[in-house]
Formats: C-alpha cells, sequence, structure tokens
C-alpha cells in the first residue's frame, strides 16, 4: 500500500491510500466487500438513467457526497486493519510507503503530519457514528412508504459506514505509526507538479483549517512563509492537480483530488466574504455613530 500526502494549501493536506495488490478474487470477498460492490453498481445503473426518482436522487446525492469533507473520503482510503493485515504488515510482507513532495512538506514534518491526519476527527467521526446509530431505528417505519426506498434510513446506514470506515483508516495509520513500519519515500514527480504552480491562486489572511494544524511551505510560490502568520494560499490549481493524477499514473486520485481542491477553495472564498462583508457593516455602524 502507498499513502500519498498531497498538500492542497498551506494549511491542509490530502492523504489517500492506494492498495498496490491486485483485487482479491470474488470469492475471497468479504461479506462487506460484497455489499459495497453491490451498492456501487446499482449506483451506476441509476447513473445511466434518462429520468425517474432514481435519477434525481443520484444527482442529489452526488451533490452530497462532493460536500462530505475531503478529511474523511481519505481517511476512507485507507483499509481497516484486520488481523491478517496486521501479521503481514508486522512480518514486513506487506510493506507501506508514505509518498510526499519534500519541496512542500519537509521529511522531519511527516509523522507529525500524519498523526494529525489520522486523529484530529476521531471524536468527531465517533459523535456522528453513535448519531447515526440513534437514527437508523427512528427511520425505519418510512420503510411502509410504498413506490420508493427509505432514503432517509439507507443515508444514515452509509453515514454510519463512512464514520467507521474513517475511523478505521485512522486507527489503521496510527498502528503504523506506533509500529514504525513506514517506508518514508520523497517524490520527485510530486516536486515537479508543485514547482510548475504558478500564482496567484486563492489566499486569505487567515486559516481555514483546525487550530494547531501543521503548516505546508512552498520554495515555489512567492509570499508563503510557513513561519509567518495565520493565513492561508492555495498550493495547488484543478488544473495541476489533473496534472499530477496524470503523471503518478492514478486515475482513481482524480476526483479525490478534485474533491479537495473544491472544498479547500470554497472554505477560502467563504471566510474572505464574510470578511468583506463585516468590514462592509463595521463602516455601516461609524457611519451611524457619527
Amino acid at each position: 500500500m502507498r499513502i500519498f500526502l498531497l498538500p492542497i494549501s498551506t494549511r491542509r493536506t490530502l492523504l489517500f491510500a492506494h492498495r498496490l495488490s491486485a483485487a482479491a478474487p470474488q470469492s475471497h470477498e468479504t461479506w462487506l466487500e460484497k455489499v459495497q460492490s453491490k451498492a456501487a453498481k446499482t449506483w451506476a445503473g441509476w447513473e445511466q438513467k434518462e429520468s425517474g426518482w432514481q435519477k434525481t436522487l443520484v444527482h442529489y446525492g452526488n451533490h452530497a457526497l462532493k460536500r462530505i469533507p475531503y478529511e474523511e473520503w481519505g481517511l476512507k482510503s485507507v483499509p481497516p486493519l484486520s488481523t491478517k493485515r496486521k501479521d503481514d504488515e508486522m512480518r514486513g510482507d506487506d510493506k507501506v510507503e508514505v509518498i510526499y513532495p519534500q519541496t512542500i512538506l519537509p521529511g522531519h514534518r511527516v509523522t507529525d503530519v500524519l498523526r494529525t491526519l489520522s486523529t484530529e476527527r476521531e471524536g468527531l467521526h465517533r459523535q456522528r457514528l453513535i448519531w447515526c446509530l440513534i437514527g437508523m431505528p427512528i427511520s425505519a417505519p418510512f420503510a411502509l412508504v410504498p413506490v420508493v426506498p427509505n432514503i432517509p434510513f439507507f443515508y444514515l446506514v452509509y453515514r454510519a459506514w463512512s464514520h467507521w470506515r474513517a475511523l478505521s483508516g485512522g486507527r489503521h495509520i496510527k498502528f503504523l505509526l506506533d509500529k514504525s513500519l513506514l517506508v518514508y519515500n520523497p517524490s520527485p514527480i510530486l516536486d515537479e507538479v508543485y514547482s510548475r504552480q504558478h500564482p496567484p491562486l486563492p489566499s486569505t489572511p487567515e486559516s481555514t483549517a483546525i487550530p494547531g494544524e501543521p503548516k505546508n511551505e512552498s520554495p515555489h510560490i512567492p509570499d508563503v512563509n510557513p513561519t509567518s502568520g495565520s493565513g492561508e494560499t492555495m498550493l495547488l490549481s484543478q488544473a495541476n492537480g489533473k496534472e499530477m493524477t496524470r503523471a503518478l499514473g492514478l486515475p482513481q486520485l482524480e476526483v479525490e483530488l478534485e474533491r479537495a481542491l473544491w472544498q479547500v477553495e470554497e472554505a477560502i472564498h467563504k471566510q474572505n466574504n464574510e470578511r468583506i462583508a463585516l468590514k462592509r457593516d463595521e463602516k455601516k455602524d461609524d457611519t451611524k455613530s457619527q
């Protein structure tokens, strides 16, 4: 398995895990993997519909999925730590590499960033998992309504599974860190992609990240100093994100990277708009007081 650390901004980093081993034969799939596969095929089939409630559901469903935090998607890409996987990793049969751009993310900080990403949302996922489990029996009676599926119930089931997978992914990373089982490999390919990113890029004077989160740096983008201020600047554009997925040969990364870039850009724009609105209100108050 390879874990990619991809800085999105000076304050935010995307974690993405790519499993190198070939897919398991269908006969060796776990029941959870079979359910996931069946759900994915059903969803893909509904996307092909010309009209009807399935098409409408997919439209709004995809919009909702896009807004699930990219941090959650990243942790979900890390497989749960099964007994077999744990034994394989302890024996060294299943090595785990960490791939990162050392010009943006210095090697001595990679471990701290990984630990932060694996633990910072643990309490949130646990709390929301509990609320989903509480809501599932409450929404179950909607199954009595004919024609359409019990959408509230299935949504809560999906979100409960999603939070559980994120928790499991974070615990897997913590296990690898605690047992010193990770192999760290800086990537010249990533360094090259980041070096071709030119300003201007969206920025804000205040960080949109959780307070205390490690800051990334960039020698390629002017005015980005990791030791000054608390602001935030994008380090990657959507165009360069697509270039990155092509350079790495990971088409499955494209949707994850696109989602993360969109979410951070939206957070920066929202914060800037709020600052503008606040300054406008302050000017109005000053005018009235005069």
